[in-house]
């Protein structure tokens, strides 16, 4: 994933900078240095984009029984 994608995300989402980041679970100043470049974006920030834009929900282990 790019900064380019990354800002297509946050596009597609109708996020501004602050619910983006909080979508993610990282601070405003996080979310602007993967947009500016300033730090690589890894898998687990990827498919985090990908699950949020699908509406999967984080894991939670649920027993039946």
């Amino acid at each position: 994933m790019t900064p380019a994608d990354l800002r297509a995300w946050q596009a597609q989402m109708g996020y501004t900078y602050e619910k983006a980041a909080e979508a993610l679970g990282i601070s405003r100043s996080g979310f602007a240095k993967l947009l500016a470049g300033d730090h690589a974006i890894d898998k687990r920030t990827a498919l985090a984009c990908a699950a949020i834009a699908a509406g999967i929900e984080p894991y939670r282990k649920t027993c039946a029984g």
